[in-house]
């Protein structure tokens, strides 16, 4: 069952349309979709790894145009319906605090978490939460972004196919781990 589905992700990748489906996928997981684009990058990447720094620039322009979306959620919808909750609960002034060391750390909040599997809608969400310096925030999206797609499309462009062998031969495997490293990723933010 694994392979046939593998094999039908990697058919989809190479079609047509993927890379409208990389685009929309990078774009939606900036602000407020769940599954981040690599679960499309690397099935196109394998299947053409000669186009891998192509998908990795899509990825990047579509999750910083994302970002900036995220960044308005958080900035607009976080005033409206958020804060007047934290004031009726007391909380304003842990907010404050929140906004003070996010404007202290909020650049290597960016870079850091921009580069795991952590959901980076969150990052961009708290950034406009914190109303955090957009420009600052929107040069640290395209140098994590950037950094995160372009090494993955490179060891891919390079690797892919022992990487594709790789995978074809241990298929459970590397879906366990890809399955774990996404709860653990989950686990780890529910800790933060």
């Amino acid at each position: 069952m694994l392979h046939r589905f593998y094999t039908r992700v990697l058919a989809l990748a190479s079609s047509p349309r993927a890379l409208w489906w990389l685009a929309a996928i990078a774009f939606a997981e900036s602000s407020f979709f769940p599954i981040p684009p690599d679960a499309l990058l690397i099935p196109m990447a394998l299947a053409r790894p000669d186009r891998a720094w192509r998908f990795a620039l899509v990825c990047t322009v579509a999750s910083v145009v994302g970002g900036a979306l995220g960044y308005a959620i958080g900035y607009e919808l976080f005033d409206q319906l958020a804060r007047p909750l934290l004031a009726f609960y007391g909380y304003a002034a842990k907010f404050d605090a929140f906004q003070a060391m996010y404007a202290q750390y909020g650049l290597w909040i960016i870079l850091v978490k921009g580069l795991t599997p952590i959901p980076f809608k969150i990052v961009t969400i708290a950034s406009g939460a914190a109303h955090f310096d957009f420009a600052v925030f929107m040069a640290a999206c395209v140098v994590t972004r950037g950094a995160r797609f372009f090494l993955v499309a490179t060891l891919l462009h390079f690797f892919g196919d022992r990487v594709r062998s790789f995978i074809e031969r241990r298929l459970t495997l590397v879906t366990t781990c890809v399955a774990a490293g996404i709860v653990g990723g989950f686990v780890l933010l529910r800790l933060l």
